[in-house]
């Protein structure tokens, strides 16, 4: 710059010494122009004023020399504590050549722009507010500068800053948000702590309500807490932690459902204390803001549910997930399951609901619905309409059922949220079961019981549940079943009329409702079983007993045999008899069954009998066996001499083994001691008897031998047409049973396995010929 130049006021030694390289001819220079300012405020020759700020802004503050910008910018300050209170008047044209200098490239110069910012802000106190933005926007850059001495400029400029600030009441909050909001996302440390020690400073003056803006800076803040720096990431936590205090003092100003997204996203953080805050937080969210969270309960389940299988490394995550869970799950309540077509909907309150009114709501039957669109959060004195997004849901569930990589406790909480919906919301649950039906049954095979345990009780639930009732013959699987020779009874809820078409049986508000599902299930869970033999192996017996404790036991075991007895699969069908005939004879689950068969009081149970002995005729041992050890004398005795015309093979004769051991089993406790009244159990002993003959010389023989060497007298093994009828045969003649077609089914069903071994034999000697050849 040409020092000779007229800038008039400025005498020509004034802007020679502010182009001086020395600090101190610049700071003479400075304190003549503050003089000269003084006297021109005194006079208020305001177009003066503007003329000196202007010469030194656009002169020397914005020269290419720099000598010269560091003599404009101690000018400025000059000008600024010349005009004193009246430098409000004047702060745009000072303010913004000094944070011009900003983004100077000399650090020196960085300096001085900071020393006379703090000087024109220091006199100015509350009157640069209106200009907050602009000198946020600059602190913010010199927060992260590299040079330590810029840095420690604008830490004393900051910390003036916050003071004014904090003093006063006419700061503008809502013009700051959208800068806060940019600047939130920046990646520096610095810049970083800069912006976290601003929000603590906002959140601590009472007349800020940074808290109606908190969804604007809310993801930011989860941003910030994953910085790399320990005191960064614990100022960031203090902030989180003070905003959470505010929401629980003052929940019903605080807009939980434009923040729980945020939340869900962050929930899923690989960072654990990420995680961790986050998960905290929705804990809150749902425990205040009630059912005003439903619509987004597909989104807090996906963030929700893996965390319910971390190890004990992720304890506190676990933890808080679960009460997550169990909260949310809590606000279903039956009026979420109001059809659509009603058109009303039930609104709520906008408040977070108490736990005393939410159980008042949870007990009244409005009888309104809900419509199913977004959620809008309104004010306080407004209401709001809330839905359950159980589409959502319903798909969060599937799909971590299909995922095979998750971990037990977490499909066990999916299960758990099945069944609980289809407890609250039958009817609507009833529009997916056709899509989740097949990964329910596939369930059925994982590894863990507890799993299976919980996976029965959601089938059980469909199988029973009244809302699952359709009309015809219920819904298709894709095979043509059809209806077996013994209807299959389908007892009805106390209140309830039985089903069309069904007999009719009384039974206890605790019987389970068989629906249109229920065939479905039985036939599906023998397909299973066929395919996986390896289940029915390890697990069949398992999942028969929950389900006989599940569902009616009479109606599993009568349904079953009516399927077995168009089974194709011969072979299946006999190991799926022996199945099933060990867990009626042993399992003491089944013991109000059995005592309903020895019985036969009632023409259900024989009704039961007759079609349990039909589909037992597939495993020529266990024919014999259900007969006697339910017992059934002459039917037992018939049978055991027709096995004498079988093809006796080593499975044959294993089975036979087993049975031996069975009968010794204190379950038979009983059937050993009717041994003892040979005259009225002549055909219970010549069944036994006639095992004895089918057995080789072996160690069963042996057992079984011993055992009917304690029959008191050998002599009174006599059939019934020879002697007096006796007590227990004119019961058995009193149920009308039909031995004679019981018997020709079974010789029946025996030549078809016949002629399946025959003719599997046969396709084997053929391969062995095109081996040969």
């Amino acid at each position: 710059m040409n020092a000779e130049r007229d800038l008039a006021p400025l005498a020509p030694s004034v802007v020679r010494a502010l182009n001086d390289k020395l600090y101190e001819k610049r700071k003479v220079a400075a304190l003549e122009i503050e003089k000269l300012v003084r006297e021109f405020v005194a006079q208020n020759n305001t177009s003066q004023i503007k003329h000196v700020i202007q010469i030194l802004s656009q002169e020397f503050a914005l020269s290419q020399h720099p000598h010269s910008r560091k003599g404009g910018l101690i000018g400025l300050a000059a000008c600024s504590i010349a005009l004193g209170k009246d430098s409000g008047l004047y702060l745009k044209e000072l303010i913004e050549p000094v944070l011009t200098c900003f983004n100077d490239a000399d650090s020196r110069l960085r300096y001085y722009a900071c020393e006379a910012l703090y000087n024109i802000v220091k006199v100015a106190r509350g009157s640069v507010l209106p200009h907050f933005n602009v000198l946020f926007d600059g602190l913010s850059k010199l927060a992260a500068d590299p040079d330590p001495n810029v840095k420690s400029g604008s830490e004393l400029l900051d910390r003036l800053l916050k003071d004014i600030v904090t003093e006063s009441n006419q700061f503008d909050l809502v013009s700051f948000i959208p800068l806060l909001r940019e600047r939130i996302y920046s990646n520096n440390q610095y810049a970083r702590q800069f912006i976290i020690s601003w929000i603590l400073v906002l959140e601590s003056v009472p007349d800020i309500n940074l808290l109606d803006y908190l969804p604007e800076i809310l993801d930011g803040l989860f941003q910030i807490l994953g910085d790399n720096s320990k005191e960064i990431r614990k100022m960031c936590e203090v902030a989180l932690g003070e905003f959470l205090k505010e929401i629980k003092k003052n929940p019903s100003s605080v807009k939980f459902a434009e923040m729980a997204n945020i939340l869900v996203i962050h929930c899923q953080a690989a960072d654990d204390l990420i995680q961790l805050t986050a998960m905290c937080w929705m804990r809150e969210f749902i425990q205040l803001a009630g059912r005003v969270m439903l619509p987004y309960s597909s989104g807090i389940l996906t963030a929700v549910l893996p965390c319910l299988s971390y190890d004990d490394r992720k304890k506190n995550i676990k933890e808080v997930a679960n009460v997550c869970n169990q909260s949310l799950m809590k606000l279903v309540i039956p009026e979420d399951d109001e059809v659509d077509e009603a058109k009303q909907s039930m609104t709520l309150p906008a408040e977070p609901i108490s736990e005393e009114s939410f159980s008042k709501m949870e007990a009244a039957s409005s009888g309104e619905s809900l419509l199913n669109h977004p959620l809008s959060f309104l004010c306080s004195s407004e209401r709001i309409q809330v839905t359950l997004n159980l589409d959502g849901i319903v798909q969060v569930l599937d799909c971590h059922l299909h995922d095979m990589s998750i971990g037990m406790m977490t499909r066990i909480a999916v299960l758990k949220w099945l069944y609980h919906l289809y407890i609250k919301t039958p009817r609507k649950m009833f529009r997916h079961t056709d899509s989740l039906f097949p990964i329910l049954l596939r369930t059925l095979s994982d590894e863990s019981d507890e799993v299976i345990l919980k996976d029965l009780e959601v089938l059980a639930e469909i199988a029973s549940s009244p809302a699952g009732q359709t009309e015809g013959p219920g819904p298709s699987d894709g095979s043509d079943v059809r209806p077996g020779p013994v209807e299959l009874h389908v007892p009805a809820r106390a209140g309830q009329l039985s089903s069309s078409g069904t007999k009719g049986l009384e039974c206890s508000p605790s019987t389970p409702t068989m629906n249109s599902y229920f065939y479905k299930f039985m036939i599906n869970l023998l397909k299973r079983f066929s395919s996986e033999r390896k289940l029915l192996e390890t697990r069949g017996a398992f999942i028969i007993r929950q389900l006989c404790l599940l569902l009616n036991a009479e109606n599993i075991f009568h349904s079953m045999a009516d399927i077995l007895l168009r089974e194709e699969d011969l072979k299946f069908a006999s190991t799926m008899v022996h199945t099933l005939n060990t867990i009626l004879l042993t399992s003491s689950e089944l013991f109000q069954l059995r005592n309903q068969l020895k019985d036969l009081k009632t023409l259900e149970s024989r009704n039961l009998f007759c079609c349990l002995y039909r589909s037992w005729c597939h495993n020529p041992v266990t024919t014999p066996s259900a007969a006697a050890g339910l017992p059934f004398p002459k039917v037992t005795s018939l049978t055991a001499s027709s096995s004498g015309d079988l093809e006796v093979t080593v499975d044959f004769l294993t089975e036979v083994d087993k049975l031996v051991q069975l009968i010794e089993c204190p379950i038979f406790t009983y059937l050993r001691l009717q041994l003892l009244d040979v005259k009225n159990n002549p055909y219970l002993i010549k069944a036994l008897y006639g095992l004895l003959m089918l057995l080789p010389q072996s160690s069963a023989f042996q057992l079984l031998s011993h055992r009917l060497q304690c029959v008191p007298n050998p002599e009174l093994m006599q059939t019934a047409d020879s002697t007096k009828p006796s007590t227990s045969f004119k019961r058995t003649t009193a149920s009308n049973i039909d031995y004679t077609e019981l018997l020709q089914h079974f010789e029946k069903v025996q030549n078809k396995h016949l002629e399946a071994r025959h003719q599997r034999s046969g396709r084997a000697e053929q391969l062995d010929r095109r081996v040969v050849l």
